[in-house]
């Protein structure tokens, strides 16, 4: 079973204003609600390509009881954390330019904290368990690395889609999968990232230091996936953009809905990029029927 984490979800609260004025009163032409967060993301994609998932995480509050029943009228298996704080509501104002204003978060306790841990100690090395998103503010910062360690004594393969030193932190703890974007891939290296040769030399670098597959994406410019076997660049087709929220995410739940079946990195990779790439055509997130249609688009390069 796969299982995600969101340590930090949040309900989406998507607003579309044709032309914001900053100071003035505007009407709003569009509103919509999604339960948000990185790892559910995940689940949300997983569960639409044909596999299922369980969530884990934190919610609370009349706003985590939206969280929780949204997933569930998607039938996602649910498994969260109970606290006493209301889960956080992002806004996603979408206008001239796509702006985002995201809130803190609930804080949460030791006890809860150690709750969570102990349902991740039950998973076993058949299990799959993807770290995604930021960590709440009251959260130690080397909590993942004590979610990694636990997946390391068990054998469980753990995904990693986080930035900054929490990800630099956890790659010799050899993760299954990570997937920077190209910012966040030229922040762990204090480089900026400009070109596939860029994305690839720095990629690799993670890869020698643990990370067992490097997926960096690079928006229109396509992605490239770096594992010990292969090196591959994936050209995305052209398409107009309406939404950039959970692309990322969408990639790693094309991975591993593709990999879990036929174990083939490269396949993988390029259903994952179709996901991402499928996403950000669409309003909300990618669809089976939206991936597959994209899929003979996404053009492999094998640079060895």
């Amino acid at each position: 079973m796969i299982y995600t984490v969101t340590l930090n979800p949040s309900i989406d609260y998507h607003v579309r204003i044709n032309h914001l004025k900053i100071g003035e009163l505007n009407r709003v032409e569009e509103t919509l609600y999604f339960p948000g967060g990185k790892g559910i993301n995940v689940s949300r994609v997983l569960k639409r390509l044909g596999i299922d998932s369980v969530v884990l995480g934190y919610a609370g509050g009349f706003t985590g009881d939206f969280l929780k029943n949204a997933l569930i009228s998607e039938n996602i298996a649910i498994d969260f954390t109970e606290v006493e704080e209301p889960t956080r509501i992002n806004i996603k104002l979408k206008g001239d330019q796509e702006t985002e204003i995201n809130g803190n978060g609930p804080a949460i306790s030791k006890e809860k904290q150690e709750k969570l841990l102990l349902k991740i100690s039950s998973l076993n090395k058949d299990d799959v368990l993807v770290l995604a998103g930021s960590l709440p503010p009251t959260v130690p910062e080397n909590f993942y690395e004590t979610i990694a360690s636990i997946c390391q004594e068990r054998e469980i393969p753990f995904v990693v889609d986080t930035s900054g030193p929490s990800l630099k932190r956890l790659i010799p703890m050899r993760p299954f999968l990570i997937k920077p974007n190209h910012h966040e891939l030229g922040e762990l290296f204090h480089v900026n990232i400009e070109t596939v040769e860029d994305a690839i030399k720095y990629g690799k670098k993670l890869q020698n230091e643990g990370a067992r597959n490097v997926i960096v994406t690079m928006g229109g410019n396509g992605a490239v996936l770096i594992n010990a076997d292969h090196t591959v660049l994936a050209k995305v087709p052209k398409g107009n953009v309406k939404n950039t929220v959970g692309a990322g995410d969408s990639t790693v739940a094309g991975f591993l809905a593709s990999y879990i079946q036929n174990h083939d990195a490269i396949k993988a990779f390029q259903h994952g990029v179709s996901a991402g790439s499928a996403t950000a055509f669409s309003e909300d997130l990618c669809t089976k029927e939206s991936v597959e249609q994209l899929l003979p688009n996404i053009r492999l390069e094998i640079y060895r």
